[in-house]
């Protein structure tokens, strides 16, 4: 099945000409006539930037994502490329209408006139996974309605196993292969796809990140209508606004286009740094703006999340970027375990600041995080550094959040606008605090163990031998240890409960 797969691959790419990308190379063009010659059964047409968004939309919705997220780097594509494919982002051709009432009346099982007042035929939106319609509840709500395309798990599952099998080609026969655990990366992608495929998680997606900005000003997320909710529809508030692509009619309706540009960064370093929960999607087609301003989110299929440590270490090298303290940021790689023990910081502090010093004090237009990426990746390569697949869809969302800004605004300044909220989130993190702040967590769970240490000491110092009581002391401190509650935080006992009070 693999090899029909990559055999159809080969197929549509040559169908719709797209060897020309490769033939366009200066070292190659002697083989154009050669190629014409062999295929002038072929009709070419259309402009390459349609034939390309044409082949991506067969292919499926793997490669429908992959041109989604093309569509944001205008800075790397041609301009027409750049067009075309930012059509599939909301309008990748939609699927037949008797296709959306069979999974409707399966789903519900009941007819759709007893599930909604009305029901518009006509998606208002098509995209790789799936489609929106507009809909009124018997209530008389209004409401959006997504269903999930018909068929996609086998080639979804298809298109996943020759990334898995292309990535476990490059481990082996690749040196650099390993390091960069592509096996992981594919992985981590295949996991998010499936949740794409269930909306029931997507709409738990959509309730989190609700919650998180509940009354922000910043960001309105649409409510979630649990009830009628199921794996293959999801149902929530509709929500009005421009899309965020639309700079001319934003600036028509009085909108503040660089202020616009500088809360989404808020937003996104909000969800990386406080919440640790992000949008791992937004693209264009994905966000709009709302007549108070605020930006407003939909499609909750991908979500990213972070631990405490990585949310801890990103800060730390964000920070340390900003205040161009390129030791600080080798020191980090080294400490975290991602660049080895043995590895000279000095040198490793050498080449970060060859790549990074040249791109402070210049605007968002002059800087592509593109090529900053990719000069990053060839000194980390240098320096055996491990790639993090738990931080891959943070990377792509960050490369998101550049083509966004800048088609927003060109002279965005990203350090500028993201130093202040990182200071500050650290000072709550490191500061006073941040402390006081993880003492009221951590006291409930100590008036839970407390009382029991007692016991459990008398046990252990009763013992009849000294092995056994060695044996039992060393158990009692490896079960503290396993809940990071360690004997010694009963020194800071009496501050804990002295800060409780003053909190409750």
């Amino acid at each position: 099945m693999r090899l029909l797969r990559l055999l159809k691959i080969q197929f549509v790419a040559f169908r719709f000409g797209l060897d020309e990308f490769v033939l366009s190379h200066s070292r190659l063009r002697f083989l154009r006539v050669f190629v014409r010659t062999l295929t002038f059964w072929r009709k070419l047409d259309k402009p390459r930037g349609e034939r390309l968004r044409l082949a991506l939309e067969t292919l499926g919705p793997i490669f429908v994502k992959f041109g989604q997220m093309l569509s944001t780097r205008r800075d790397l594509l041609p301009h027409d490329i750049a067009d075309e494919l930012a059509k599939l982002q909301d309008q990748v051709p939609p699927f037949p209408y008797r296709h959306v009432l069979a999974t409707l009346e399966k789903e519900y099982d009941r007819k759709i006139a007893d599930i909604f007042l009305r029901f518009e035929e006509t998606p208002i939106a098509s995209a790789s996974v799936a489609q929106v319609h507009l809909a009124v509840l018997h209530d008389g709500t209004e409401a959006a309605v997504k269903i999930l395309r018909p068929n996609l798990e086998p080639i979804i599952a298809h298109d996943v196993a020759l990334m898995d099998t292309g990535a476990w080609l490059a481990e082996t026969l690749w040196s650099d292969g390993k390091r960069l655990k592509l096996r992981q990366v594919v992985s981590e992608f295949a996991r998010h796809l499936d949740d794409e495929l269930d909306l029931m998680r997507e709409a738990a997606n959509c309730s989190q990140l609700r919650r998180n900005f509940l009354n922000s000003p910043l960001l309105l997320v649409p409510e979630v209508y649990w009830d009628y909710c199921r794996s293959s529809v999801m149902v929530m508030e509709r929500v009005k606004g421009i899309p965020i692509s639309h700079v001319d009619e934003l600036t028509a309706q009085g909108v503040d286009i660089p202020q616009l540009a500088r809360m989404g960064v808020e937003i996104f370093f909000t969800q990386v740094f406080r919440d640790g929960y992000f949008h791992a999607d937004m693209h264009p087609g994905n966000i709009f703006v709302g007549q108070d301003g605020r930006y407003i989110a939909v499609d909750f299929g991908i979500m990213g999340t972070l631990s405490d440590v990585d949310k801890n270490y990103l800060a730390q090298n964000f920070l340390a970027f900003f205040r161009r303290d390129y030791g600080r940021v080798a020191q980090a790689h080294v400490e975290a375990g991602w660049a080895p023990k043995d590895t000279r910081v000095d040198d490793f502090e050498a080449a970060i600041r060859a790549v990074c010093e040249p791109i402070f004090d210049k605007p968002l237009k002059e800087i592509s995080f593109g090529r900053v990426l990719f000069q990053l990746f060839q000194a980390s390569r240098q320096f055996n550094v491990e790639i993090q697949p738990q931080l891959v869809l943070l990377q792509k969302t960050l490369l998101n959040i550049e083509g966004l800004g800048r088609d927003l605004d060109p002279d965005l300044d990203l350090w500028k606008t993201a130093k202040p909220f990182l200071e500050r989130w650290m000072a709550e993190q490191i500061g006073w605090r941040g402390f006081a702040s993880r003492i009221e967590k951590e006291v409930p769970s100590w008036a839970v163990i407390m009382p029991e240490f007692p016991r459990l000491i008398h046990q252990a110092i009763t013992a009849n031998r000294n092995d056994d009581l060695d044996k039992r002391l060393i158990d009692l401190i490896a079960e503290e240890k396993r809940h990071n509650r360690l004997l010694t935080l009963i020194a800071i006992l009496l501050t804990a409960l002295l800060v409780w009070q003053i909190f409750h």
